[in-house]
């Protein structure tokens, strides 16, 4: 059974960092597609970050590029997402998930297994 379990969101002020954790189980990421997403309450979930070609690959939407940053730890099986330069926008849930079909790598904002989420509140 795949799980995977978000970490590391929390409250910060605009211009603050945080880092987010995605541990999975049962499936090895070092080859897999996957990806951050997030969910504002009331609007529809968008991609943020995707990661593909074993790591060497990334995509980004346009308001997060040069602020937000995904990687991976094949040894420890853990996806991350470094979030700099938090603006009050970013607040949201967060989301690490699985594109089994690769569609991430095709910039295609999809994936079939998801994380339960962890939450970013940036105060103005």
């Amino acid at each position: 059974q795949v799980q995977l379990v978000e970490s590391g969101g929390g409250s910060v002020q605009a211009g603050g960092s945080l880092r987010l954790s995605c541990v999975v189980s049962g499936y090895t990421i070092s080859s897999a597609c996957m990806g951050w997403f997030r969910r504002v309450a009331g609007k529809e979930r968008e991609g943020v970050a995707a990661i593909y070609n074993g790591g060497g690959s990334t995509n980004y939407i346009d308001s997060v590029k040069g602020r937000f940053t995904i990687s991976q730890d094949n040894a420890r099986n853990t996806l991350y997402l470094q979030l700099n330069s938090l603006k009050f926008e970013d607040t949201a849930m967060y989301y690490c998930a699985v594109d089994e079909a690769c569609a991430l790598a095709h910039g295609i904002w999809a994936a079939n297994i998801w994380g339960q989420g962890t939450p970013v509140t940036v105060s103005s």
